[in-house]
């Protein structure tokens, strides 16, 4: 994950050269806090 001029660009560690999501800032802390309250099913 990386902050890259006013996105959040994520990708796949073990593909470096690969292809990134990229999303607003806001919409990618949305998404960790939804994590972080145990409100998705990721198992």
């Amino acid at each position: 994950m990386a902050s890259v001029a006013k996105v959040v660009a994520v990708r796949d560690s073990k593909n470096p050269v690969g292809p990134a999501l990229v999303f607003a800032p806001a919409a990618f802390a949305a998404f960790v806090n939804t994590v972080k309250a145990g409100r998705l099913d990721l198992s």
